[in-house]
């Protein structure tokens, strides 16, 4: 089952609002927040670790860099790496959003839900791990943001912020 049918469903099983639409091809977290018009801070994105040997999924916001080190201590690991999945870590930036927003497991599909219902499903543990890219070009940026965003399907809502 595609990734965005398993967490479709998934989210309707439990209930749990969400936004599911397209956005036009986009490859970093940061892409695709700027081709669907989402603020940076509400697009998650994962990165995978193992942590002595277990998996560990730390999601942050878009323009977050994973501290690696603050990570591991957060895991309370000797080791972390870069790697699979199964446990969840949330930058505590993302804590107290109305919203996030995700990759649904292709280049072109996105999932926006409330950030409470994604804690309550996921019981993610809470860090501070999340660091600030670099100074980036705000024309850039800004052109990035211009592309329109087309709703693919939605759950008893007809918006999309």
């Amino acid at each position: 089952m595609p990734l965005l049918s398993s967490i479709v469903e998934l989210l309707r099983r439990e209930r749990i609002p969400y936004t599911c639409f397209r956005h036009v091809p986009a490859y970093t977290a940061l892409e695709e927040a700027a081709v669907s018009h989402t603020l940076e801070r509400c697009w998650a994105k994962v990165v995978i670790c193992i942590a002595d040997d277990q998996p560990v999924q730390a999601v942050l916001q878009a323009d977050h860099i994973a501290d690696l080190e603050e990570l591991r201590r957060l895991a309370n690991a000797d080791v972390l790496r870069l790697a699979g999945e199964d446990e969840i870590a949330v930058d505590r930036c993302l804590v107290g959003e109305p919203e996030m927003v995700f990759n649904a497991g292709t280049h072109t599909e996105a999932i926006c839900m409330h950030y409470g219902d994604f804690a309550e499903l996921a019981k993610p543990v809470v860090g501070a791990f999340g660091r600030p890219l670099a100074h980036r070009d705000p024309a850039t940026h800004a052109r990035r943001r211009r592309t329109s965003l087309r709703v693919l399907s939605t759950n008893g809502m007809d918006e999309v912020s």
